[in-house]
Parts: structure tokens; C-alpha cells; sequence
């Protein structure tokens, strides 16, 4: 049960569960907050909340992993998820607050269980697009959260497109079991947690250090672009919540995309570096077209900058999910996973609320300006700063 297609098919539909189920409030965003009287751009302080409480257990996960085996830990995150999800039926500010939290210490360990398993069963010049192809299920979430979701919510009201999720997460820890045998094998339950020692050794390291500051980055603007999509195009736009859920199932579609074809150009032509500079360039003029198109312009035009967004914003991680993998020691890839995420994760707290920030006190037009000016800077930051060290391990093949 150890093939390599195996665990990818199950790493994949882990990976896309869970993040159809932290998608769920940012999709939902404008029935939810009608519901309880508060603004819908407000979700950017429960995403806020999802990966602050993602950035702590992603530190724990790799000892989690040594301890339960990745499997077990990925069927623990998506009973978590679950139970989030079910405490914020309660509706209440309070209720979806706790339920954010549990959602993100089920989602932190997701992404360093499933890379510890694919890091097993994946040749090192392959890396760039396995890891790609598997992180392909989170705008795969996102397409299925955006077109579902906003439908049932409709027709049924937003607790019961919540219920179907939890359906959904209880259903696939429940399939999971069928490969847990054969996966974690190597499970020890004498590790413990080295929970700051990760961490340690990723800053100690100048490529991994590199890799952890531009995620940073590069998760803020992602999770800007998928928690307030869809209350741009309702609130800046005007669109119906179900035209607005279309557009961004067509973002995280092209992310699918992007996605697969970022991982294989990093694997065949270009290092992570340069590659990762031109998807922050594409990123910082999408963000501008969206400040000029904040008040006007043509519904297509608006599909089209979501389209390319999409491919952009959400399309790197797999490329970055693999240099970890290919710079850390084959031991501790869950582990060096893990401490990297704690920076990514560290992003999306800090992006989506300051820019939630700037849209109550200045409106779209000025946070999407601002979104663009920064990720201008990083995009020359990489194209003129570093070393070539991640070019010369990726195109190393074994």
C-alpha cells in the first residue's frame, strides 16, 4: 500500500477536505455575517484565527508525525476540522471563533503529514511536480467550496452547507483507515514534539531561512485573494453571491493549473528562485488590476485577473513544499515542513486582517494598491537577492 500513486491519491484528497472546510466561512462570509450582524470583511480576523492556531500545531507536527504516523495525523486534523466546523453552527462571534481555532490546529499538520509520506515514495527530480500535483488540492477545495457552497446556502440556508462539510471530513478520515497500516510503518511512539528545535533549524539553514520569509509573503497575498474575493465581488462589485462563488471557483481552478505548471517548470527549466519571482510579479499586477477594476470595469475583465491570480497567488506551494523537501535531510522533511509552514502560516495571520485593516478605513481600491507594491518588491527581491543555491538543488536529479 506504499505506492507512490497511493499516496498521492490520498495525500491529495486529504489536502483538498481540509481546505474546502477552511474556505467554508470566507465563501459563506456574506450569509454568515448577515446572520449575526457583523461585516462580512470581517472574516479576515477568522482566517486570522484558522492559521495563527495552523502556525502552532504545524511546529508540533513533525514529532506528531514520528509519535502517530502521518496518516493517524491527518485522520486527527480532519476529525478537528470537523469539530470547528461544527461549533461555529452555533452562529454566534464567539462560537465561530472557537471553531477557527480547532479548524487550524487540524490544518496545520495536514501539509507536513502528507509531505513526510510523499518525501518517502518520490524521486528528488520529480519533487517539483508530485508535490505540485498533491498540493493541487487546495484551489481543488477551493473549487469545490465555491461552487457548492454559496448554492446550498442559498436554497438550504449557510448551517447546512456547513453540515455537508463536516460530513465530508468525518467521511474521508473514515476512507483513510483503509491505508494506515501500510503508510505508517514507520511511526514510533517514543519521539517527541522538538517542537522549537525545528524551528531553530530552519533559521539556521540560509536556503530553508530564504524559502520560510519569501512563504511569508507569498501566503498573504494568497489568502487575501481567496478570504475576500468573494466579498470584493459582492460588496466593491456588486455581484450576486452566487456569481461571486463562479468567479472564484475559476480562480482556484486556474490555481490547479498553475499549480502543475509552476511545479513542472521548476523541475525541468527554471529554479525555485527565478520562478517564484515571476509568480510575485504576475501576483503584483493582478492586485493592481484589481484596484483599478475596485469600482468599474467589465465583468470578463474581472474573470480574467481572477484567472490569472489564481494561477499566480495559489500556484507556488508546491514548488516551495518541494525545495524544503529537497534541502532537508529525508528524516526530517515533516519536521522541516512543519517549522517552514510556522512562517507561512505566520502570513496568513498577518496579511488577511491588516488588509481587512485598509479595506474598513480606505475601501478595496487602496488595499489591493497596497498588495501590489509589496508584491513588486518581492518579486525583485528574488529576481536580484540570494544565491543560486535552490537552482543547483533543484535541477540535482537522483
Amino acid at each position: 500500500m506504499n505506492s507512490p500513486w497511493v499516496v498521492l491519491g490520498v495525500t491529495l484528497a486529504i489536502q483538498a477536505i481540509t481546505a474546502a472546510a477552511a474556505l467554508t466561512g470566507p465563501v459563506l462570509a456574506p450569509d454568515i455575517a448577515g446572520s449575526i450582524g457583523m461585516r462580512a470583511a470581517l472574516v479576515g480576523v477568522q482566517v486570522g484565527i484558522i492559521y495563527g492556531a495552523a502556525a502552532i500545531s504545524s511546529l508540533l507536527s513533525g514529532g506528531l508525525v514520528r509519535r502517530f504516523g502521518a496518516v493517524r495525523l491527518s485522520q486527527i486534523a480532519l476529525i478537528l476540522v470537523a469539530a470547528g466546523l461544527g461549533v461555529s453552527l452555533a452562529g454566534t462571534a464567539p462560537a465561530i471563533a472557537a471553531g477557527a481555532g480547532l479548524i487550524g490546529f487540524g490544518y496545520g499538520v495536514v501539509t507536513p503529514a502528507s509531505s513526510h509520506l510523499l518525501a518517502q515514495s518520490t524521486p528528488r527530480h520529480r519533487m517539483g511536480l508530485v508535490f505540485s500535483l498533491k498540493q493541487t488540492g487546495v484551489p481543488i477545495g477551493g473549487v469545490l467550496a465555491g461552487l457548492a457552497l454559496p448554492p446550498l446556502a442559498l436554497v438550504f440556508g449557510w448551517r447546512s452547507a456547513v453540515g455537508l462539510t463536516i460530513a465530508a471530513c468525518i467521511g474521508m478520515a473514515l476512507l483513510a483507515q483503509i491505508v494506515r497500516n501500510g503508510l505508517d510503518g514507520d511511526r514510533n511512539p517514543g519521539k517527541g514534539m522538538r517542537m522549537l528545535q525545528a524551528l531553530k533549524d530552519i533559521f539556521a539553514d540560509p536556503a530553508l531561512r530564504r524559502l520560510a520569509f519569501v512563504s511569508f509573503v507569498f501566503a498573504a497575498m494568497q489568502l487575501i485573494l481567496t478570504g475576500y474575493l468573494v466579498t470584493f465581488l459582492t460588496e466593491a462589485r456588486g455581484l450576486s453571491l452566487a456569481v461571486a462563488g463562479t468567479i472564484m471557483a475559476i480562480s482556484q481552478a486556474a490555481g490547479v493549473g498553475g499549480r502543475l505548471g509552476w511545479g513542472w517548470c521548476a523541475d525541468r527549466f527554471l529554479g525555485t528562485r527565478p520562478l517564484l519571482a515571476i509568480i510575485a510579479a504576475l501576483s503584483a499586477i493582478c492586485s493592481a488590476l484589481f484596484a483599478i477594476e475596485a469600482g468599474n470595469g467589465a465583468v470578463f475583465l474581472i474573470v480574467i485577473t481572477a484567472a490569472v491570480f489564481g494561477a499566480a497567488a495559489i500556484g507556488w506551494n508546491g514548488v516551495f513544499l518541494a525545495e524544503v523537501a529537497r534541502i532537508a535531510p529525508k528524516e526530517s522533511v515533516g519536521a522541516a515542513t512543519g517549522a517552514a509552514l510556522f512562517m507561512t502560516y505566520a502570513g496568513v495571520v498577518a496579511g488577511p486582517p491588516a488588509f481587512a485593516v485598509i479595506v474598513s478605513h480606505a475601501g478595496f481600491a487602496v488595499a489591493f494598491t497596497a498588495a501590489a507594491v509589496i508584491m513588486a518588491a518581492m518579486s525583485l527581491f528574488l529576481f536580484f537577492g540570494g544565491t543560486g543555491r535552490e537552482r543547483q538543488i533543484s535541477e540535482t536529479p537522483s
